[in-house]
Formats: structure tokens, C-alpha cells, sequence
């Protein structure tokens, strides 16, 4: 459960001083986009998280494709070893995802998902197989989904593009290849968050992912950044090992193509 935790808060990311203060309709985030977090356990260093952003096939219009690859370290490293891959395709207006894969690796756990939205059909497809040993099994499952859903990636683009305001509460429909579940995503309060680009103001959203898509007790938080790019700057998952905390350290943006 531990290492399950930590390799979805890494991944994923793969993604925050006035009450009433209304936020700009953010930009769509140039592709090029890389952002570098550093995660803590606790009191503890417990690795890195490197999302990138970019057009899927190059041109304009094309779909988007992000990356968040997760790595453990230091005293994480000790307990349990991450080292976790999420490739992400979605549609570049409404938001809607394509396609996941997921490679993970933590610990003695080796498992690849694969996850297709089939829009025609409604229907998600999800293929997983477990690599620990050379016979591993796999396993297969179809779900039904709405028009446009999200995955555990595309969700922070998503979130990233609504018009953020206190006291709004929208939704975002999740699905990680079984039931697709409504994540309200409350917009609680305007405050100052510290990360590697200086003290910045932010949006503290609390996305109630807890006891329906995590099956387990627990709050999180995301702080959004208050300006044209809605920078994720920091996300807090408080959990019975624990808090995990993931604060943005770098972001560069190069030309779009």
C-alpha cells in the first residue's frame, strides 16, 4: 500500500491573499513544458519528479502529451525503492483523455498498464500485466465512461484550465480503469506558497480523492500558481505513514511548435 501511495502522488504530479480574488482564464501551457519537483516523506528527502509536456505528433492541433516520471531517494530509497513511468495522450481543447500507460516499479512490484478511452465505444480498455517474473499474469477489463474523462495525469492539465475562484467547488471525472468516479475539487482559500521559483501566490485546491478513488483515509491538497500558467506548485498528501509533500523546484518553457 506504502509504495502505492507514493509512486501515484509522485506520478503524478504528476500537479495552488484575498478571499473573494478571481484568477485570469489561464493559457494553455506551452509544450516544452518541463517541471521538477522534489518530494518529501515527512521530515524526510524521498526523490524527484520530472513532468514534461509537448504535442504528441509535433504539430499544432495535435494531441498533448505529458510525462511524469517518478524516482525515489535518500531515506525512501531505503524502505522501499520507486522508479515509476506515466505517459499520457489528451485531446488539447476540452481536455479529454486518449491514452495511458503506466510502467511501475517499486520494490519488488514490476507491473505495466495500459489504458485506452475508446470514445466511439464509451468504454475504458485496460490491459495490465505484472513483469516481477518471466510468467507473469496479466489481466484484462473494459468500464464504461462518459464523453470526456480524465487520467491520473491529464486530471492537473485539466485542473490547470479552469478559471479558479475561492469558494468554487467544480468536478473532474477520474478513471484509472475501473469505475469513473466525480472528484469534486474545492477551491479553499488565496495564500503564498514557497518553492525553487521564489515565494508565489497560489490557489490551495482539495481535490476529495479520498475514500472512493483511494479506498483508504486521507486528505490532499494541490496550490495552483495565481497567473497565466496555473502552475502546479505544490502538492500534499497527509496519510496514515505520513505526510508526502511534492514543491515545485524548476519550470522551463521553451518555443511552441
Amino acid at each position: 500500500m506504502r509504495t502505492r501511495i507514493l509512486g501515484n502522488l509522485l506520478a503524478g504530479l504528476m500537479a495552488t491573499v484575498l478571499a473573494s480574488a478571481q484568477s485570469p482564464a489561464p493559457a494553455p501551457p506551452e509544450p516544452q513544458e518541463t517541471l521538477s519537483y522534489d518530494v518529501t516523506w515527512s521530515i524526510f528527502d524521498a526523490g524527484r519528479v520530472t513532468a514534461t509536456l509537448g504535442n504528441a505528433g509535433g504539430q499544432p492541433g495535435d494531441d498533448l502529451h505529458a510525462r511524469a516520471v517518478a524516482r525515489s531517494q535518500g531515506f525512501a530509497s531505503l524502505l522501499f525503492d520507486v522508479e515509476d513511468r506515466f505517459d499520457s495522450t489528451f485531446t488539447p481543447d476540452a481536455v479529454c483523455s486518449q491514452h495511458i500507460t503506466k510502467n511501475i516499479n517499486e520494490g519488488s512490484r514490476h507491473r505495466d498498464f495500459d489504458l485506452v478511452f475508446d470514445g466511439a465505444r464509451h468504454m475504458a480498455v485496460l490491459t495490465e500485466r505484472d513483469t516481477s517474473h518471466p510468467q507473469g499474469s496479466s489481466r484484462h477489463a473494459e468500464n464504461p465512461i462518459p464523453p470526456c474523462v480524465q487520467d491520473v495525469v491529464s486530471a492537473f492539465h485539466y485542473v490547470r484550465r479552469q478559471p479558479l475562484r475561492v469558494g468554487q467547488t467544480f468536478h473532474v471525472p477520474l478513471n484509472d480503469g475501473g469505475k469513473t468516479y466525480d472528484i469534486a475539487v474545492e477551491v479553499q482559500a488565496r495564500e503564498p506558497v514557497q518553492t525553487g521559483l521564489g515565494t508565489l501566490a497560489a490557489f490551495r485546491l482539495e481535490p476529495r480523492v479520498f475514500s472512493d478513488f483511494y479506498k483508504r483515509k486521507g486528505r490532499m491538497w494541490v496550490w495552483i500558481s495565481d497567473d497565466e500558467r496555473h502552475y502546479p506548485l505544490k502538492v500534499k498528501m497527509a496519510i496514515s505513514i505520513g505526510a508526502i509533500t511534492a514543491t515545485l523546484k524548476s519550470a522551463t518553457n521553451g518555443p511552441a511548435k
